[in-house]
């Protein structure tokens, strides 16, 4: 297999395999981390977790990305990325610990998300740190192309690992405040090794060069901000693009949305024990995600039959028709199905999108383009979560929510229709 050749071929290189090393330690951590506050927010027995506690958590997950995510590349270009790596973990291991303890004394939610908060920003640093280091570890342009691709995905299924070890530590030992602060160490030692791990790459070579010159901090954070304003007006008059993120922007919110509904059905509709729970919201994490890979798989195949918008258009239509025939018996069959359909249309919807953005946007705006493309892909599920809140009741069960959805997937398949034929 070509993945198979191309990642042997990158492992020959030492560097690299220290930088990768250190990115699936990270990133597992970040899967364990992730679950171990889902599941202390929505499965604890002392907490009677409500669509309004699901979204002050979802806001603690995605927006430090969304906020800082511009502005961390200002930094990894003035400290020595080695160091963010280091101290990034070090210090994750540290806050990590603390939330744990603070699980433990059962302080105000407040308190907790402050802590949980400050972990998931530190991860916007590292992760661009890893990616801004590839070049310095890999000794070909081509090499690097197959970095770039290679690594990414390494670490998403790393994370995807290291949720499902959370899951499995979190049904099999009892169930409680401890269970979930032992997951969140858990995270706290793998975040630990990944800082062990670092310190196998010298300081100075993963960059930046220190002989460079460069403008003082308030000025380059004043002309991130203005490449920002110039990137929007850019997107603005690439409409092909901006319809696009549109419509992927609409996507995420419905796929937000829902995701609040299975996450209440299985904590109190579908199951009796917080345990059980658990477990069926693992099987359906699993389900969507087989969904995210039938979409990496048929995409291709769709785009070259129906064109960009084409593919785009038949999966919101796909997630119209399909979501409420699904979803509004509120069964636990038919909502696992759905979630497995929302996976593959939100998916591939979310591939075509990224191919007409990087095709449509002049290359010398390319990358603030998808900063901006990840701020929408993160606030519209941050959005849907406040929306859900105020719609869901605490079984799950909302009529409205999932005809409301329908109607934004058709409308959203209406206008992408209507664009194409224009």
């Amino acid at each position: 297999m070509p993945v198979v050749r191309d990642l042997r071929i990158l492992l020959r290189l030492r560097d690299f395999r220290r930088l990768l090393a250190v990115r699936l330690l990270s990133q597992a951590a970040d899967g364990v981390y992730q679950v171990a506050l889902a599941a202390y927010v929505v499965f604890s027995p002392e907490k009677q977790a409500s669509p309004a506690a699901i979204a002050s958590a979802m806001a603690v997950l995605l927006l430090p990305y969304s906020l800082l995510g511009p502005f961390a590349g200002v930094f990894l270009d003035r400290w020595r990325r080695r160091q963010v790596l280091l101290h990034g973990n070090l210090l994750r291991t540290a806050l990590a610990t603390v939330t744990a303890l603070l699980i433990l004394a059962r302080v105000p939610d407040w308190l907790f998300y402050v802590s949980a908060l400050s972990v998931t920003a530190i991860n916007r640093f590292v992760l661009a740190g890893l990616s801004a280091s590839l070049p310095r570890v890999v000794d070909s342009r081509e090499r690097l192309v197959m970095a770039n691709s290679l690594s990414p995905t390494a670490g998403t299924l790393a994370a995807t690992a290291g949720g499902g070890l959370a899951f499995a530590v979190r049904v099999v030992i009892p169930t409680g405040g401890g269970a979930d602060a032992l997951v969140v160490l858990l995270g706290a030692v793998l975040y630990l090794c990944a800082a062990i791990s670092s310190l196998t790459m010298p300081a100075g070579l993963l960059g930046p060069d220190v002989s460079v010159a460069r403008a003082p901090l308030p000025a380059t954070l004043a002309a991130t901000v203005s490449g920002l304003v110039a990137g929007l007006r850019h997107l603005a008059q690439r409409r092909v693009a901006a319809r696009a993120l549109a419509a992927m922007t609409l996507m995420r919110f419905c796929y937000g949305a829902l995701t609040i509904t299975l996450l209440m059905l299985c904590r109190y509709a579908w199951t009796t024990t917080e345990s059980d729970g658990l477990a069926l919201l693992g099987l359906a994490v699993a389900v969507s995600g087989a969904g995210f890979f039938a979409a990496a798989v048929v995409s291709p195949w769709a785009v070259a039959r129906l064109g960009r918008r084409g593919w785009m258009m038949v999966c919101a239509a796909l997630a119209a028709v399909l979501e409420p025939a699904l979803g509004l018996p509120f069964a636990r069959v038919p909502m696992l199905i759905a979630a497995f359909v929302l996976g593959l249309v939100t998916q591939g919807a979310k591939i075509t999108t990224d191919t007409v953005v990087q095709s449509a946007v002049d290359d010398a705006f390319r990358g603030r383009i998808f900063s901006l493309y990840d701020v929408l892909f993160n606030a519209a599920f941050v959005g849907a979560a406040a929306v859900a809140a105020v719609m869901v009741p605490p079984d799950g069960r909302s009529a409205l929510l999932v005809v409301t959805v329908a109607m934004i997937y058709a409308a959203t398949a209406a206008a992408l229709a209507g664009f194409r034929r224009r």
